[in-house]
């Protein structure tokens, strides 16, 4: 009985040993179908780049929010 159980003492030291060491598999990034890089800008009174869709049109440019197109002294386009 000693014999085994020192026998199941080694294999399963054995058995962690190699599933530590085993090689894992490389991990890719989640690919994302169907979305296409935006357009980046920068906004008109900070000059910080967002993508166009965020950003907030004005007479005299783009900007990255209402307050900084109010800074600006800008209106909405017409």
């Amino acid at each position: 009985m000693k014999y085994l159980l020192i026998l199941l003492l080694v294999l399963f030291v054995i058995w962690a040993v190699k599933r530590g060491r085993a090689p894992k598999p490389p991990q890719t990034p989640a690919k994302q179908e169907g979305a296409a890089p935006s357009e980046m800008v920068s906004c008109a009174h900070c000059g910080i780049h967002l993508p166009q869709e965020e950003a907030v049109a004005g007479q005299q440019g783009l900007y990255c929010s209402t307050d900084h197109r109010s800074a600006a002294q800008d209106r909405n386009p017409v």
